[in-house]
């Protein structure tokens, strides 16, 4: 990198002018998110957020060696997970750091007229070129660490709606319910699977009554796994009853070779309390 002990202590200087005019030139109409909140809080924490930018990023000109991404790691991983951040577009994110390279830039430019006749242009555009790569990178790396964080919020939530999705429903004594409704994929019939048991076992339930007239259709794959939770639930010691099977479920689980030694079939949920409660 291009050290440059004078241009590093004039950004210093420069550090906390820097963020009041880049937060007063944000172009409100042609943005969004957190930059155009009018809460004191979040405005002050943005500011916050830019400065400390600022102090991590002149460090690149510092004399003392140090690693670029160590720099700016946990600083890209706190940002990238900022809820403020993570509800602005990412385009308006990404603009604010292009126009904070080119206040970087525009710097360059003031800092040489103090000193006319001791920078080459080849050391200028030396400069300039630091700050164009160093700016690309923590773009780069911020966008790659806010991917992974929205993927890790989607699968959360993706979790939460599936466990939401298919709870356990007691009823009395040690009697349950687990009324199945929409479309099962395999993601969400193995999500029932490992809830199912958990809460069963949590809920000290010893007869489970699955419910499938909710249920539209499910493949060969789902089918499966509903037969494997039957399947666990007989390893546990709790009872199944199943009720609503549409016909295509039963063909698809006869062409499957599935039996229903292990459960209870009835023709509806009704029918299936019916019974139990005689």
């Amino acid at each position: 990198m291009h050290r440059n002990q004078k241009f590093y202590t004039y950004l210093q200087q420069r550090a906390p002018q820097l963020t009041e005019e880049w937060y007063e030139s944000i172009d409100r109409s042609d943005t969004g998110g957190v930059y155009t909140s009018n809460d004191p809080e979040v405005i002050k924490a943005l500011k916050a957020q830019n400065q400390e930018f600022h102090q991590r990023f002149i460090q690149v000109f510092s004399e003392e060696d140090v690693d670029f991404m160590e720099l700016f790691e946990e600083w890209i991983v706190r940002i990238a997970k900022d809820g403020e951040h993570l509800s602005t577009p990412i385009q308006f994110v990404i603009k604010e750091f292009m126009r904070t390279r080119s206040q970087y830039l525009k710097e360059v430019a003031a800092f040489i007229r103090m000193y006319p006749n001791e920078y080459t242009s080849e050391k200028i555009e030396a400069i300039k070129d630091l700050i164009v790569r160093a700016h690309d990178r923590v773009i780069y790396h911020f966008v790659v660490e806010t991917q992974r964080t929205s993927e890790l919020q989607l699968k959360a939530q993706q979790e939460m709606i599936y466990e939401l999705s298919s709870p356990v429903i007691k009823l009395k004594g040690e009697t349950a319910l687990l009324p199945l409704v929409g479309d099962i994929d395999t993601a969400r019939a193995k999500m029932i699977l490992e809830n199912t048991l958990k809460q069963c076992t949590e809920k000290g339930v010893a007869h489970l009554f699955i419910d499938l007239s909710g249920v539209v259709m499910i493949d060969t794959m789902v089918a499966h796994q509903i037969f494997q939770l039957i399947d666990a639930l007989n390893l546990i010691g709790i009872k199944s009853t199943l009720s609503g099977i549409r016909p295509e479920i039963a063909l698809t689980s006869m062409q499957l070779g599935l039996t229903f030694e292990n459960v209870s079939i009835k023709s509806t949920l009704s029918k299936a309390l019916e019974e139990e409660n005689k």
